[in-house]
């Protein structure tokens, strides 16, 4: 799986709008300049959050941006899916529609597998938890592990 750096970029705002929630909504330049990412890009990401019900928009001097919903409400792969689509997929084909025959016909169930570890972990952390740095026991567990932290 490869995090696009839309995505990296979409939760990173998210996560910058979770942190300040109490302070008001935040300008995108401002989102941009605290978490070092391109602003006409981010103009861009947040809009498709804010199409996506993720954030909520206010014009004007005091205007900006702030989460639709409460930072506990917002799943790392709700922010995810919301701008980049399916969290895993297989040649641009969500897994379920794939079908493999001869010795790739296990590939199916390997695919739909990955999907499930990805869902299970992406879908149970949200932006609170990151934001806090307040993991769940089970992804802090997995991080934990040294082999985690080496590249094969």
């Amino acid at each position: 799986m490869r995090i696009s750096a839309r995505a990296d970029y979409a939760v990173r705002a998210a996560l910058q709008l979770a942190a300040s929630r109490d302070a008001g909504p935040l300008k995108a330049e401002g989102i941009a300049d605290a978490q070092d990412i391109p602003h006409k890009f981010l103009e861009g990401i947040l809009n498709d959050m804010r199409r996506g019900g993720l954030v909520s928009s206010q014009r004007g001097g005091n205007g900006g941006y702030r989460l639709a919903k409460p930072a506990e409400s917002i799943t790392i792969a709700d922010v995810i899916r919301v701008v980049d689509g399916p969290l895993v997929s297989v040649r641009g084909v969500r897994p379920p529609e794939l079908s493999y025959t001869g010795p790739a016909e296990s590939l199916l169930p390997l695919w739909i597998a990955l999907r499930a570890n990805v869902r299970e972990i992406l879908d149970g952390v949200t932006l609170a938890d990151v934001a806090s740095a307040e993991l769940p026991t089970g992804v802090s567990a997995l991080a934990a592990a040294p082999d985690a932290w080496t590249n094969p």
